[in-house]
């Protein structure tokens, strides 16, 4: 009996190493680097904005969403089911942010602004009519965020039709409405504060002048596959 007890806890032990083991394995999230200077996207959006929004704010939220993954390997190893609850809206909240973020800096381009060309251009003027329509309701929808978060264009893959919707907080659209991103705008307060102060408005039809159609067009043909 006794040698079965210690057969059961060496095997528990090498369980638990194992686990730790591929813990520690995991490739953790990083900080993408961004195609442009911090400076090129004004005047539309300054450096100091571009600086801080990605080297700072961006970065928090990777660093925190590693540590929460490391935590949450933790509570899985342990089977302890309170504290895997307990992280999951560190978990939301981080990696949302990540990858918002990570969509984001793509979806701008000193290169920017203009009108979509192609398939894109047509999907839009299918769903709203035109692409003047279009804007025009993205940015009411974006404008409106109570608080922070963000307006989206999104593609919906069940009817094969873009979408506008609006998130609070960091809260990932794919995970909250079953969109699939191609174009997002940050309205948290640090994205745009330091140069429009509290005129939203005023940065979100400016955002329009950078935007990255070919990146969108792009996101839209990998969203139809």
């Amino acid at each position: 009996m006794l040698c079965r007890v210690g057969q059961i806890r060496r095997c528990a032990a090498s369980l638990s190493q194992t686990l730790n083991q591929v813990a520690a394995s995991r490739q953790k999230h990083t900080l993408p680097d961004l195609t442009y200077d911090y400076g090129a996207l004004e005047p539309h959006i300054n450096a100091e904005i571009m600086q801080l929004h990605h080297s700072k704010h961006h970065a928090t939220y990777v660093n925190n969403l590693n540590v929460t993954e490391e935590k949450y390997q933790e509570a899985l190893a342990k089977g302890d089911v309170t504290a895997q609850v307990a992280l999951q809206p560190a978990l939301k909240f981080n990696g949302g942010g990540h990858i918002n973020h990570t969509i984001f800096w793509t979806n701008l381009s000193p290169n920017g602004g203009g009108e979509p060309q192609g398939e894109l251009m047509e999907a839009i003027k299918r769903d709203f009519g035109s692409f003047q329509k279009m804007k025009e309701k993205m940015s009411a929808a974006t404008v409106a965020v109570q608080g922070s978060g963000w307006g989206w264009l999104g593609y919906e893959k069940e009817s094969g039709r873009l979408r506008i919707a609006a998130c609070a907080n960091q809260d990932p659209l794919q995970g909250s409405t079953g969109l699939i991103p191609l174009l997002g705008i940050d309205v948290w307060e640090h994205a745009y504060y330091l140069q429009y102060k509290n005129v939203r408005p005023d940065y979100v039809k400016a955002i329009w002048n950078v935007i990255n159609w070919e990146n969108v067009s792009e996101r839209l043909q990998i969203a139809k596959k």
